[in-house]
């Protein structure tokens, strides 16, 4: 259970331990960001191109 303390007592209370907190939390929802994107396109892939539509990965084919 000490190993478990020291951890979070690094992790909340030290400048590296709070940045790897931060980082990590960045990361983590640039993950989600980029699934659930792919999802959405795999489930809607008929859906016509309108003028004021936008792509996220960019692979216009006009």
């Amino acid at each position: 259970m000490q190993a478990v303390a020291d951890f979070f007592t690094w992790l909340f209370n030290d400048r590296t331990g709070v940045l790897c907190l931060i980082a990590g939390g960045v990361v983590l929802c640039l993950v989600i960001a980029l699934v659930m994107e792919r999802t959405t396109k795999r489930r809607y892939f008929n859906h016509e191109k309108g003028e004021g539509d936008w792509d996220l990965f960019g692979d216009d084919e006009e």
